[in-house]
């Protein structure tokens, strides 16, 4: 069976690059760095993605364009005869399966977020009422499961498409769709009254602050994101090198991505900590920042409604790019391992 690429190095590096950004950036990242003081995490972030995220995702591509497969047969193709590598293969596809479940809820939750603002659903509700629609939503299996099944359909249909058709040009719409999002949220944050606090927070390096939460739980914090936000590990990254050109150098490949997938990160921070401080609301308020901190932040903010909509629709592009690279690798796996086709598997 011929093996897909990649239409244009652009498609690969969005798609790639639309694996990394996800929840780790714009739902964990922020509130993580809140709890671990700011800039000071921020900068062991950018120091453990340079010294451990690059040349780990260089290493994840190389095996993937090397082999040519997804992760069992990569490794089985590369391992020495009688050992028994691609066993390691089989834990990444297990990952994958595991990541799937974590992303597919999470950006159902994101999804079923974007449509209540966009409906008018948190008009008018005061910080009780904004509480109660997220414990809501989590007492309701019914309505998770409606906007997780939503996500896990969407996420099939682009895949079983293929490379070019699908991923590739889903892709490039949500990413730059995602960048244009992310820059007018930005701006707007800044704009708000009193957000000059939070880019100090978040910019402005404050090495008492970092020694209140603990140098080492600092660093610790920081090298576990630096891991998490490039989905590095599971050989999530392994099935984008299979597709990639050999006229493109695995390095330069590896610090666009984590260029790319550190900018959305920040540029989260920029929208996230000035508007918390704007409202006089705590940064470090934990996963609950996204779903009952920000959308009372929005609820009493001048176009709040339109402004949670675009927020939760960034969010929405953010998680969902993830899924479908993640589909693509738990579907390329069922093509390599069990000679599927995609179109078997639409059908």
């Amino acid at each position: 069976m011929k093996r897909e690429n990649f239409g244009s190095r652009l498609g690969f590096l969005l798609v790639s690059a639309g694996c990394a950004i996800g929840i780790g950036n714009v739902w964990r990242f922020p509130y993580v760095a809140g709890e671990n003081g700011g800039s000071v995490f921020v900068l062991f972030y950018l120091l453990f993605l340079l010294c451990m995220g690059v040349p780990v995702l260089t290493m994840e591509l190389a095996v993937g364009r090397a082999g040519k497969k997804s992760a069992v047969q990569a490794y089985r193709a590369l391992e020495k005869p009688g050992s028994r590598w691609h066993i390691h293969g089989w834990f990444c596809v297990a990952g994958c399966c595991l990541l799937m479940m974590y992303y597919t809820t999470v950006s159902g939750w994101m999804l079923g977020y974007f449509f209540k603002f966009a409906s008018g659903a948190f008009t008018g509700l005061d910080s009780e009422g904004v509480s109660g629609v997220f414990g809501n939503l989590l007492a309701s299996p019914s309505e998770m499961g409606l906007w997780m099944a939503v996500t896990v359909v969407a996420g099939f249909l682009v895949c079983s498409l293929g490379i070019q058709k699908g991923l590739e040009r889903i892709t490039k719409w949500m990413m730059c769709s995602l960048l244009v999002l992310i820059l007018v949220l930005a701006v707007h944050s800044l704009l708000l009254p009193g957000a000059k606090e939070g880019a100090s927070f978040y910019l402005l390096f404050d090495f008492f602050r970092a020694a209140e939460a603990g140098y080492g739980k600092v660093i610790t914090a920081a090298m576990n994101q630096a891991f998490f936000t490039l989905s590095l590990g599971i050989g999530a990254m392994e099935i984008f090198g299979s597709y990639m050109a050999d006229s493109h150098t695995l390095a330069g490949e590896a610090v666009r991505i984590c260029a790319l997938d550190t900018f959305v990160a920040l540029m989260a921070g920029l929208i996230i900590f000035p508007a918390c401080f704007s409202f006089g609301v705590q940064p470090d308020a934990g996963p609950q920042l996204i779903f009952i901190t920000l959308p009372n932040v929005f609820v009493n903010m001048s176009g709040g409604r339109i402004w949670g909509t675009l927020f939760f629709l960034f969010m929405t592009f953010a998680s969902f790019s993830t899924v479908i690279a993640v589909f693509e690798n738990l579907l390329a796996s069922c093509i390599d391992n069990f000679g599927w086709s995609r179109k078997k598997l639409l059908s």
